[in-house]
């Protein structure tokens, strides 16, 4: 995480979001020293004391710009306390894990759905070539189990995922049996 501000105490505050979240909490004084840390490395989280951000007419400001992947999070350190940083900060976080899960639901979904159109695709081709009559005896038997396993696979597909038992062996949950 990177925290620019110049607001007296913000080591304090750093040292605070450190313990509270398990994570490693640079500070920066100014704009300068902020960029200079979003370009030498990524980060996970950025807050930026608001009284440093400066809209241009270049679409926004640089510190906002160069953050990346990172979330960045305007606060107010004038008025706000370390307690408030800490609640902003976790309420960031929390929105973060959501969304990088819904994004991943939606990539599954997507990869699924294309994956299912090629298996119907294969299957389809398949089942048009064993109609041909020139196709040999050796070949319809290929075409056959090209068609069976496109099939077994898009079964598969439909099934819903579960968690491998080592991994419910992990997370003290007993494994489910579907007979």
């Amino acid at each position: 995480m990177l925290m620019i501000t110049g607001i007296a105490g913000a080591e304090n505050c750093a040292a605070v979001l450190a313990k509270q979240f398990n994570m490693t909490v640079e500070t920066a004084a100014d704009r300068q020293e902020g960029l200079a840390a979003l370009l030498r490395k990524s980060f996970t989280l950025v807050v930026i004391d608001d009284s440093l951000i400066e809209p241009s007419n270049e679409g926004g400001d640089v510190l906002l710009r160069n953050a990346g992947l990172a979330i960045p999070l305007e606060i107010n350190f004038a008025i706000s306390g370390c307690g408030r940083l800490v609640r902003e900060v976790r309420s960031a976080l929390h929105r973060r894990t959501h969304e990088q899960s819904v994004a991943a639901k939606a990539v599954a979904a997507s990869m699924q759905s294309d994956m299912r159109d090629m298996i119907t695709g294969l299957v389809l081709h398949a089942q048009l070539a064993l109609g041909d009559p020139a196709v040999s005896p050796q070949l319809a038997e290929k075409l056959r189990t090209i068609s069976d396993l496109a099939g077994k696979l898009r079964g598969k597909l439909d099934q819903p995922p579960s968690l491998p038992a080592a991994m419910h062996a992990r997370q003290g949950i007993p494994p489910v049996h579907i007979v």
